[in-house]
């Protein structure tokens, strides 16, 4: 049986652990590179979210002041709107919280004078964790209502059915099955008039600034990762240099 040692010493010998470093050379700016475009990628979301705040809050300071329009209303029109309730068909929005309370928002339809029907979001009501019917008051005969207009659009996820009985998880005209269906796609939000609870729906939740809070945050994120992955590179990189030039040991030294 015979071997032979390769270059004792020399050029020809593989360093033992010398390729080790390089690979997590490699491995170590793949992972930063990563959190620092996700990091920068999440900042620029926040920052478009807060264009689309400053959008949506334009539009409603802009939005008309209409009574009973033919044609569908813009998002946060002012509508005024006559008519009766429809009491017998009203549903509740489900879990909704003011002042630490939980409870119900009442939905009622309303026919107004020329017959067409409206969904009115009349305001809140504290039921705690009781599971019954609630029960509300509805004014009888015509009422004249004032109020701010909401667009339906996306939901979001449901666990579920989305009516359990008289309460509804989510705004859904197609809960309702009245004929002719509502007018339009949307909601009055009620602030003044007949029927009217306690207030509870805003516009907006979160003001344009608390976007932009969280997109300097997530660039400030950003700058640290790319600190850290330049920082942690070049101690790497010392590493991997001085493990490639350490003399190799020979067999009389092993």
């Amino acid at each position: 049986m015979s071997y032979s040692i390769k270059g004792q010493g020399g050029s020809g010998e593989r360093v033992p652990g010398a390729h080790l470093p390089g690979w997590r050379l490699g491995l170590w700016y793949v992972i930063w590179s990563l959190l620092v475009t996700l990091g920068l990628a999440l900042g620029l979301w926040q920052w478009e979210r807060a264009d689309d705040k400053r959008d949506y809050l334009a539009r409603l300071d802009a939005a008309p002041t209409l009574e009973a329009p033919a044609m569908a209303p813009p998002e946060g029109t002012r509508l005024t709107l006559r008519g009766e309730y429809l009491e017998d068909d009203t549903l509740f929005l489900d879990n909704r919280t003011l002042n630490g309370q939980l409870g119900v928002a009442a939905l009622t339809p309303l026919r107004t004078v020329d017959g067409q029907l409206w969904l009115v979001q009349r305001g809140f009501m504290a039921t705690g964790p009781i599971r019954e019917t609630p029960e509300v008051e509805t004014p009888q005969g015509e009422v004249t209502l004032r109020g701010r207009w909401q667009q339906a659009g996306d939901s979001g996820p449901l666990y579920g059915p989305n009516r359990e009985e008289q309460r509804l998880q989510q705004i859904d005209l197609a809960a309702w099955r009245l004929s002719p269906g509502f007018a339009h796609d949307g909601w009055l939000h009620l602030e003044e008039g007949g029927g009217l609870l306690e207030p509870w729906w805003e516009p907006s939740v979160m003001p344009p600034e608390r976007h932009v809070g969280y997109a300097v945050q997530w660039w400030g994120l950003a700058l640290a990762a790319l600190a850290m992955m330049i920082v942690g590179g070049r101690r790497l990189f010392r590493d991997r240099r001085a493990s490639q030039e350490r003399p190799a040991k020979g067999p009389q030294e092993r």
